[in-house]
């Protein structure tokens, strides 16, 4: 398959997790963080059910960056870490499978606190 087809199914995909997103901010009373925190939760159940990882392999980066993705991967790594840890694996796997996603978040965003100057003004002058 060539790149251009795996470029075009990612965008498609991700610009439709966007486009479903725009509307249910232009079309409902929800706050973007709830819907923010609806996508999250809807990728943990569609990961734990199994019914993600077929769109991740149809889609690649644009089923895994959005927060669907982030959901499925707390959800396979909490059903790895009951495989391997038992009951302890249901506290564990999730931050064991996204640890490195965020030590990177809290990491740049550290970098750019430290790089760019908090200003108090309203407006820009």
């Amino acid at each position: 398959m060539d790149i251009f087809s795996e470029y075009l199914k990612a965008f498609l995909v991700g610009g439709a997790f966007c486009a479903i997103g725009q509307l249910l901010i232009d079309l409902t009373k929800l706050t973007p963080a709830r819907i923010l925190v609806s996508y999250v939760v809807a990728g943990v159940v569609l990961g734990g059910l199994g019914v993600y990882q077929p769109l991740v392999d149809f889609a690649g980066a644009g089923a895994t960056v959005p927060l669907t993705g982030f959901g499925n991967l707390l959800a396979k790594g909490v059903k790895k870490a009951i495989d391997t840890d038992g009951f302890l694996g249901i506290f564990t796997g999730g931050f064991t499978s996204s640890a490195a996603g965020i030590t990177a978040a809290v990491l740049f965003g550290l970098i750019v606190a430290l790089i760019f100057k908090r200003t108090d003004r309203t407006r820009w002058e």
